[in-house]
């Protein structure tokens, strides 16, 4: 077989295959700064390093499997040796579906792709259609949230490599499940990561939260770029994957004419039309502009759709009361009321947390609420959190259901996050288990440090190198079938199967959404349903219409009564009902 590797300022380059050398040529135009070089008998696991100018050898920028862990050597990654059963798959758009993200290593206490793959069952019986996948990207040490990938084509080796994967996304496809993969192409993580080595992959043009930025727009910048859409590519093509989840897309600074977004976008599509089948982009953007959605050819960045912070922001807000950091301008009704109206709140608004006027009004005529994710909480919300809460650990259960219940049934994609179908009572902490004992000990006093600032006592703050922060953060499946995570269980299936059942509740015209808010109470209007929320106190709430049914109430809370033109909630609580 070929290898090949980028290595544009290197005279020498060796590719070391099980323990033997062989010299590498330099390619000329139109692949300058390539080298290659057949090797036979090379094939499926075969172990395989470059060395640049006679230094230590380095895995593969492109590896595909780092079996022996990211400082090892890499491993060939066949896609042609997966078996796949997957040919009836005709794929799924992400707009309007119901995601679900999954952390692979706390899902389950085994931490795999295999023991991941055991529990589908229970997402197609609460009704989702995409499982969102937290980045796989091999990173130094078995455990981590996956944001310090440094080796963005690879498998974690933890959760099982490759063929893992692949069996992973068989597996949600024979089950009528979509797969989104996370993925980090804004920064790499701290240890393990080479490439600076091999070429230009950074620049000083730019800085970013995490130091120099991936060069995008710089001198050798073509092939950088080249090195991101081929790996977006990769996992469509190679994986079968339906959907991908594009990291803090606003730290990639790229002034070129065509932003790499736009040409990630194209390339994507026209994927899409030779594989038959749609593929989505889904950016997770804080720029509150729906650029990010705007097709390519009308100047926009072409993405399919984009997380909406200023959805969980309005909710959380409204929901618990917490006032501190990004949730300042957000907390009452009519800011949640102009959010679900307008997609963003920050849309030309000033922002106190940010110091400026931030983001651009959502043309409603031109772009859908199906382009925005909604949420109640997400793998960020809950894990930057000091001590990992989830939603529910700060909420009643008639607000936690209320809360589910206006996200699930609102004019967005929804998207739940592991566990709180149920009401998980597990925390989702921040953990690493960096081998490196100088860095896990920074990360750990980075961490009680950050939080010191804000009040917390350092003691209070789990050490995310301690391996018992992974532990408590693994959802216990046991809880399922308890009684109270039950009712909550059944209420999010009841949501779910609402949505999928009632063209109303899947319209995704912004234009035809409408919120009221009614001293403490709130009424959002979909179609012919209306969501009602009463917080802080019972009320009679006038929905618009004569109700004549209540199809979803929550048993936690007392029952809803029929009024002529209206409901009667007593308590907190939430109801959903239809209006003649």
């Amino acid at each position: 077989m070929q290898f090949g590797v980028w290595a544009p300022q290197a005279q020498q380059v060796d590719v070391v295959v099980d323990g033997g050398t062989v010299a590498m040529e330099r390619s000329g135009s139109p692949r300058e700064g390539w080298w290659t070089a057949e090797v036979a008998g090379a094939g499926h696991g075969t172990r395989y390093a470059f060395r640049l100018d006679g230094g230590d050898e380095r895995p593969d920028p492109r590896s595909g499997w780092q079996p022996d862990g990211v400082h090892g050597a890499s491993a060939v990654a066949d896609p042609a040796t997966f078996r796949w059963s997957d040919e009836g798959w005709t794929g799924r758009d992400a707009r309007g579906a119901v995601f679900y993200e999954l952390h692979v290593g706390t899902f389950t206490p085994e931490g795999t792709f295999a023991a991941a793959a055991a529990k589908l069952d229970h997402l197609v019986d609460l009704g989702v259609d995409v499982v969102e996948v937290l980045p796989v990207s091999s990173w130094d040490g078995e455990h981590n949230w996956g944001y310090d990938g440094v080796a963005p084509y690879a498998v974690h080796h933890a959760y099982g490599g490759p063929e893992a994967f692949a069996a992973f996304v068989d597996a949600c496809h024979a089950r009528g499940l979509a797969v989104a993969l996370d993925c980090v192409y804004n920064h790499l993580g701290p240890s393990g990561n080479y490439l600076a080595e091999f070429g230009p992959y950074f620049t000083d043009k730019h800085e970013t939260p995490w130091g120099a930025a991936v060069n995008l727009d710089d001198s050798g910048s073509v092939e950088v770029r080249r090195w991101i859409v081929d790996n977006a590519l990769r996992w469509f093509r190679d994986f079968h994957v339906d959907a991908l989840r594009l990291d803090a897309v606003h730290a990639l600074v790229d002034d070129s004419e065509t932003h790499v977004l736009a040409q990630l976008a194209d390339e994507t599509a026209a994927l899409s039309r030779e594989l038959g089948r749609p593929l989505s982009l889904v950016a997770e953007s804080d720029l509150n502009d729906a650029v990010m959605v705007t097709p390519t050819g009308r100047g926009g960045f072409g993405m399919t759709a984009q997380w909406d912070d200023d959805v969980h922001h309005a909710l959380h807000a409204w929901l618990t009361g917490e006032r501190q950091g990004y949730y300042g301008d957000f907390g009452s009704p009519e800011v949640l009321k102009t959010t679900f109206e307008e997609a963003f709140f920050h849309a030309g608004r000033f922002s106190t947390f940010r110091g400026e006027v931030w983001g651009k009004a959502v043309d409603r005529d031109a772009v859908r609420g199906g382009a925005f994710l909604g949420y109640v909480q997400t793998h960020d919300q809950v894990g930057n959190r000091a001590t990992g809460e989830r939603i529910g650990h700060l909420l009643s259960e008639p607000r936690l259901a209320a809360g589910a219940a206006l996200y699930l049934l609102g004019p967005f994609t929804p998207m739940l996050f592991m566990g709180e179908e149920w009401n998980a009572s597990t925390p989702w902490q921040f953990f690493t288990s960096f081998p490196d004992p100088e860095l896990g000990r920074a990360v750990s006093e980075g961490r009680r440090s950050e939080f010191g600032d804000h009040g917390w006592d350092a003691e209070d703050v789990p050490d995310p190198q301690d391996p018992a922060t992974r532990e408590r953060s693994v959802l216990r499946w046991d809880e399922v079938g308890q009684e109270a995570h039950a009712r909550v269980l059944e209420w999010y299936r009841r949501l779910i199967a609402l949505r999928r059942a009632e063209p109303d509740l899947r319209d995704d015209d912004l234009r035809a959404v409408r919120v009221d808010v009614l001293g403490n109470a709130l009424v959002l209007h979909r179609g012919a349903f209306r969501v009602v929320v009463a917080l802080g106190g019972g009320a009679d709430v006038p929905v618009g219409g004569a109700p004549v049914e209540v199809v979803a109430a929550h048993p936690a809370a007392p029952a809803p009564e029929l009024l002529g033109e209206g409901v009667r909630l007593t308590g907190e609580g939430v109801a959903v009902v239809r209006v003649a």
